[in-house]
């Protein structure tokens, strides 16, 4: 007949509510998910008659939102003074890569142009540099994402500097992943602005900041 040994059930006791907890929390952890500011399509690109090159600098800026983590606020939030930083909930690179590369492969698809922006140009060759700098990016759960944005036009040859600065709104649905989608609507609307003002440029006009 096994003996009932009290020390011996209070030591196995802790280490199974130990397990126990561990396993909840385990089931409790949402997943991590993953989400792009790329365009799903990319628009048809125009035939161009001669090369353009387009150089996009890095993107300027809050130290705040140069993180992989989405930067939220919730819509009751009083005067938006709050902010969460989703662990689980990331861009597939920092906020400011993701922005960057998207606008990039965006302006140069609108014209038809080619990127130079991390692979360099030929010398003597000639490119529109393009300086973007994010002033407020306001990411608002089941209600809207809100940014602001200015930006630079300078070739490298010659002609002055153009200088642009837009606010845009994206009403979304309800859900992190709508706002994920709305902040890469509203991207795909810089893109638009920014392609359009090189064109303007382009043709000796002065640049429209206008976004579609």
């Amino acid at each position: 007949m096994t003996r009932y040994h009290p020390s011996r059930w209070a030591s196995i006791a802790p280490i199974g509510a130990l397990a126990g907890a561990l396993l909840a929390a385990a089931c409790s952890t949402a997943p991590t998910r993953y989400y792009s500011l790329a365009e799903a399509t990319q628009p048809a690109r125009p035939v161009a008659a001669a090369p353009l090159f387009i150089e996009l600098a890095p993107v300027a800026m809050p130290e705040r939102f140069a993180r992989p983590e989405m930067v939220v606020r919730a819509k009751d939030s009083a005067g938006g003074a709050q902010v969460s930083i989703l662990e689980e909930r990331l861009w597939a690179s920092s906020f400011e890569s993701e922005l960057h590369d998207a606008l990039a492969s965006g302006i140069a698809n609108r014209l038809g142009a080619v990127d130079i922006s991390r692979a360099g140009r030929a010398q003597g060759r000639p490119a529109v540099r393009v300086a973007v700098q994010l002033l407020q990016f306001d990411a608002v759960v089941d209600s809207r994402v809100d940014a602001a944005f200015s930006w630079t036009l300078r070739r490298t040859d010659e002609g002055p500097v153009a200088a642009c600065q837009l606010s845009l709104s994206e009403p979304v649905a309800t859900g992190v992943d709508a706002l994920a989608q709305g902040a890469r609507h509203l991207t795909s609307r810089l893109a638009d602005a920014i392609a359009a003002s090189v064109s303007a440029q382009q043709a000796g006009k002065q640049p429209v900041c206008a976004a579609g």
